[in-house]
């Protein structure tokens, strides 16, 4: 590996704000410790923001800046949602090396990674509607347009909402949509196969305090502590 290479990776894998031994860093390089001892004095003196001794660790800052990749947002979101379903579902050293690659996705410019409540799971099939219900979800999530709905409950009865999507989600069998739902002042989350009718409404919604997916996230939280 060429030194410049080396010290690129070394960047890398002191990513994501954690605390990184010298043998941790040597096995991952793959040179000896006493490389890794130079070359992070060197990657020091040159400015690159690492804090840590010898016989502690190291830890780069995480305002440390790389210039990302050329990906257009539609190519981040695929990689991303790949990346995921790697990272839940692959053997141990796969999924260990999906994960490292979504804490460098995320430096590329902190773009949204797609959340769940459980791995996601990818069908191999979907239908032609549940697709394009999913196109249209998508960007509404992206660029936070609230959506008009016409739903079928699952006592079969027709209900229609004004809902600010916040997350897609699959679950094997079923996509679901988590969103804040306006009419009911509430979170709420649908299936996507149960879904009649959307339109994209031309009024936004903002990240309003309780009502965000960070939030929801919470709420499941200490639901789970009572």
């Amino acid at each position: 590996m060429r030194r410049a290479d080396r010290l690129f990776a070394l960047i890398q894998a002191l990513r994501g704000g954690r605390l990184r031994t010298a043998r941790y860093l040597a096995e991952t390089v793959e040179v000896s410790e006493r490389t890794i001892y130079r070359d992070v004095a060197d990657l020091i003196a040159n400015g690159v923001p690492i804090d840590g001794a010898r016989g502690v660790g190291y830890l780069l800052r995480d305002d440390y800046f790389l210039p990302p990749l050329r990906l257009s947002q539609l190519e981040k979101e695929a990689l991303t949602w790949g990346v995921s379903f790697v990272a839940a579902h692959g053997d141990e050293a796969i999924a260990t090396a999906a994960r490292e690659l979504q804490i460098k996705l995320q430096a590329l410019d902190r773009i949204h990674m797609p959340t769940s409540r459980q791995p996601m799971v990818f069908a191999a099939k979907q239908t032609s509607g549940v697709k394009s219900d999913m196109k249209l979800l998508r960007e509404a999530i992206a660029s936070r347009h609230k959506v008009l709905m016409r739903y079928q409950t699952g006592a079969d009865r027709p209900s229609e909402r004004i809902i600010w999507p916040l997350s897609l989600e699959h679950w094997g069998k079923v996509w679901t949509l988590t969103t804040w739902c306006e009419t009911r002042d509430a979170f709420r989350t649908f299936r996507l196969d149960r879904i009649e009718a959307l339109t994209c409404l031309t009024e936004r919604f903002t990240a309003e305090p309780g009502k965000t997916m960070a939030d929801f996230l919470a709420s499941l939280e200490e639901t789970k502590r009572l």
